[in-house]
């Protein structure tokens, strides 16, 4: 058994268990360190555990809150995904959000008193992905045309978003007669039906919460990207470039169009995370709507294997966190949300920085599984 796991090379793993089995070992041992901090602070990790899970999944409307989470965060996520198969690490969706919110909200102060919802959803979905597109498309430009590195320049434009939001809000936006950073509300048109809304209207009862018509899109823009990335020739000649620049060069494709093409994409999909916060909930622009949702994509990213499938189960994971981490904060006592955090921070740290401590030895396992079955089923049909 030692010398299994002392082998030298490291057979391939199979794909579903790079994206199934990988994140839940990476997840179990995230959550046995976890344990072992809160063991260590004098606290129950079992009644954590539980009422964390009790917080996030016990009740409809804590399984709301929780999807009302995850659906930023499978935007983020999927945003910082189509870079990275593009050989690009978009550390901006935090600022491309925000900038993507922004459009939403310009728009809706605009129109929405005097055009009926089903032409305003519309609009305001192609604002937030057209706002964040052009945010994003900058930073690619400038690595495609001028050798600027595309993680510096989406940092500094994470910073140069907030600083523009503040500004338009606090100068131009602001309610005059109101101590609030924020604008006037929208009209009615441009508000996304709720979740319970749409349900009541089928007859089903659901408890009000922040949940709405926008994790239908989240949904709908991962199959988007799966379908772009794995079934399409564009999607194809980005992973080419992605996997190499200059394999994909002599091939004859563009590698400037690529990255514009990546970025201008993944900036798109973070602007959508407006339609959930401002158009969605808030109904007003604010100052920090986006409320770290771009940075925790990129954990979401990492943790779901850059695929829309694990990146919809990594947003579920951290949407849970998030939930279930403020019932824990509220209900147990000396418990506190910074402890909340600390669990998130183990699980990127396994999931991301430590992932390949443990790879080696789960893909020889699943390997050694493989063989033997295989070897089992040769011997059954031999005897048969």
């Amino acid at each position: 058994m030692i010398s299994f796991f002392k082998s030298g090379a490291t057979p391939p793993m199979p794909r579903w268990a790079e994206l199934v089995l990988m994140p839940l070992v990476n997840l179990a041992i995230a959550f046995a360190l976890a344990g072992g901090v809160v063991a260590l602070v004098g606290q129950a990790p079992g009644l954590v555990l539980e009422t964390l899970l009790q917080g996030a999944f016990g009740s409809l409307r804590g399984v709301s809150y929780t999807l009302y989470y995850t659906t930023s965060f499978i935007f983020t996520g999927l945003a910082v995904a189509l870079a990275s198969h593009g050989g690009l690490f978009n550390i901006g969706a935090e600022g491309q959000a925000s900038i993507g919110g922004l459009g939403i909200g310009l728009l809706a102060l605009w129109l929405s008193n005097s055009l009926p919802w089903y032409l305003m959803w519309p609009l305001l979905l192609i604002a937030g992905m057209s706002f964040g597109a052009l945010w994003a498309a900058v930073p690619g430009y400038l690595q495609a045309w001028r050798g600027s590195h595309v993680v510096i320049t989406t940092i500094m434009f994470n910073f140069m978003a907030s600083a523009l939001l503040s500004y338009l809000l606090v100068h131009q936006l602001k309610v005059n007669d109101g101590m609030a950073v924020e604008s006037a509300p929208f009209g009615a048109s441009a508000h996304l039906s709720g979740i319970h809304q749409v349900l009541a209207s089928l007859g089903v009862e659901w408890p009000s919460s922040p949940l709405n018509l926008s994790f239908v899109l989240a949904l709908g823009a991962a199959v988007a990207v799966y379908l772009l990335l794995w079934r399409s020739r564009a999607g194809f000649r980005l992973r080419a470039f992605g996997s190499s620049a200059s394999a994909a060069e002599y091939a004859g494709i563009n590698p400037r169009h690529q990255t514009l093409l990546a970025m201008a994409c993944s900036g798109a999909l973070a602007g959508m995370v407006g339609m959930n916060e401002i158009a969605g909930v808030n109904d007003k622009l604010l100052l920090d709507f986006v409320g770290g949702a771009g940075f925790t994509g990129i954990a979401v990213a990492v943790i779901g294997r850059n695929h829309p499938f694990g990146i919809v189960m990594a947003s579920l994971l951290f949407g849970a966190l998030f939930q279930g981490g403020a019932e824990v904060a509220f209900e147990v006592q000396g418990f506190t949300r910074d402890m909340v955090v600390m669990l998130q921070g183990l699980i990127v740290l396994v999931s991301g920085a430590m992932s390949h401590v443990v790879a080696g030895p789960v893909a020889r396992l699943v390997h050694a599984c493989s063989r033997r079955e295989a070897s089992f089923t040769e011997k059954e049909t031999q005897h048969g």
